[in-house]
């Protein structure tokens, strides 16, 4: 039996595993196929089903397949990735009358909606209230939560934060806001054009209810972005968090080295 980079004997679930994952990376297994059964692969391994059944959840943490209850374990299909990227403001896509989301779902041939989780006007915590400049003593922010879908996939879990003194009177209170930018599109009719933006961005494994919301499958971690939209003064009006489900968005910047 092979050793692991310790000298220790390598289990058998895992010598399966990575033959299963140089199949699936071959082509033998191709992406969307179904790979053989477990009481299949327990016959060709000359292992245990329980032994085979550990394999199989080792792939499946690792986001290479995924499990249908009744129907069997399918290799993941890569989709191709919605691009988060730092020209999506852009006055250039203006002739197109979509908003940067539905701009980038029509690139891929898909349909963009959005579903409203919740508009609040509320008091910003200390972190919140320095990235805006807002009092965190009253109830200075609006917090607009979205889940953004294309065709039938949830890809993000979007939440905005922009100043109530920017926000209050606007479109931005009504779910379905009432221009064909999007919030950008009244944010610039209140003279705040995005000029400069700043994103912060980490990677990690979603929470329970990431998890919910956006269908994510096991083994997938998502993408957090913290965006900052900054105006002509260098002064900021907008702060999005976006959280992406990391098998279906990339990201795609281009900008001056400084």
């Amino acid at each position: 039996m092979p050793n692991d980079s310790h000298g220790r004997e390598e289990p058998v679930s895992r010598r399966i595993a990575e033959d299963l994952r140089k199949g699936i990376e071959s082509g033998k297994y191709p992406q969307g196929g179904k790979l053989p059964s477990q009481r299949d692969l327990a016959k060709l391994y000359g292992a245990a089903r329980n032994t085979v059944d550990e394999a199989l959840k080792l792939l499946g943490q690792q986001g290479i397949i995924t499990s249908e209850w009744g129907r069997g374990v399918f290799v993941r299909e890569a989709k191709p990735l919605l691009r988060l990227g730092s020209d999506r403001y852009s006055p250039k896509y203006r002739e197109q009358g979509l908003s940067p989301f539905l701009l980038e779902c029509a690139k891929q041939g898909k349909t963009g909606r959005f579903q409203v989780l919740s508009i609040e006007r509320m008091r910003p915590d200390k972190e919140l209230a320095n990235r805006l400049k807002l009092s965190e003593k009253a109830k200075s922010v609006l917090r607009r939560e979205n889940i953004f879908w294309a065709d039938d996939d949830p890809v993000y879990r979007v939440t905005t934060w922009i100043p109530w003194t920017l926000a209050q009177g606007t479109g931005l209170l009504e779910e379905d806001v009432p221009h064909q930018f999007g919030i950008h599109g009244i944010l610039e009719e209140k003279g705040h054009t995005v000029v400069r933006i700043n994103d912060e961005v980490t990677a990690r494994m979603p929470t329970p209810e990431e998890v919910q919301y956006l269908q994510i499958p096991r083994g997938v971690p998502v993408l957090d972005v913290l965006h900052t939209s900054l105006d002509r003064e260098g002064e900021p009006f907008e702060l999005t968090r976006f959280v992406m489900r990391a098998d279906m968005n990339g990201l795609n910047y281009n900008a001056p080295v400084e």
